[in-house]
């Protein structure tokens, strides 16, 4: 796995677990919302071109 990956993995774990605690994301919708946000971060990397 690519470190630019691993990097958008961590923050998306980051920011789902922030968002399940806040109560902002059911566990019933976690599948959708964490593809919308792992490709989020993953494009905001990559125009950045943030790499480890």
């Amino acid at each position: 796995m690519s470190p630019e990956k691993e990097l958008a993995l961590r923050v998306t774990k980051e920011i789902v677990v922030k968002f399940i605690e806040a109560g902002k994301i059911s566990l019933s919708a976690f599948e959708s919302a964490w593809k919308q946000i792992f490709d989020t971060v993953e494009s905001s990397l990559k125009e950045k071109g943030v790499s480890k």
